[in-house]
């Protein structure tokens, strides 16, 4: 499956276009535009707000319905949850149309509950296209999300990056910084390294 990077830029997190999903909506709806008529699902692969703060108009301009981890889902309404104030910002203010739990599949993805950056952090897996998007769980530069967040946890992430290094990913499209193309796995193995070397 093709998956089309819209990156943001500054603090604000990726987003990506796959088939018929938007991934994340922390960018501006302007860049969303031109996928309008084929975006009908918004899957949001955690509740903070560089990843969320558009999520609204951007579901309304695209008719699209609004899909998080049932566990992150109070982030869309609470500004604690969402970290909202950090950005001198408020929550979207909107309740997700469904959520999501692990195994669930949407479009050609697996739902994968990653928790550790927050409570309700997903990837989404194609096992036929060996593509990871995996939000802030992972990133393509061999790192991991920060998890002194409220809601993050050290032991839980270094759980869900064991999970994700038995996947076989060679395109690992992160939340942050420019994604790649090959060699998903080696930048899992990487970040998992650094993990239990106790970096970070």
């Amino acid at each position: 499956m093709q998956v089309e990077w819209l990156c943001s830029g500054g603090n604000w997190a990726n987003a990506y276009v796959a088939g018929n999903l938007l991934v994340d909506a922390g960018i501006m709806p302007m860049a969303v535009a031109p996928h309008k008529e084929k975006i009908d699902t918004i899957v949001l692969t955690h509740c903070h707000f560089d990843h969320i703060a558009r999520v609204k108009e951007i579901a309304h301009m695209c008719k699209a319905k609004v899909a998080i981890h049932k566990a992150d889902a109070r982030g869309l309404v609470d500004d604690a949850h969402s970290l909202a104030m950090n950005f001198g910002a408020r929550s979207p203010g909107i309740l997700p149309d469904f959520t999501l739990a692990e195994g669930d599949t949407i479009e050609n993805f697996v739902v994968i509950h990653t928790p550790g950056h927050t409570p309700g952090c997903i990837c989404l897996y194609s096992e036929k296209d060996r593509v990871l998007i995996s939000g802030d769980t992972v990133f393509a530069d061999g790192y991991f999300g920060r998890y002194d967040f409220p809601g993050g946890s050290r032991t839980e992430l270094a759980r869900s990056l064991e999970r994700l290094s038995v996947l076989d990913v060679e395109g690992l499209y992160a939340g942050h910084g420019e994604p790649t193309e090959e060699g998903g796995s080696r930048c899992i193995a990487a970040a998992l390294g650094l993990m239990t070397s106790g970096y970070g």
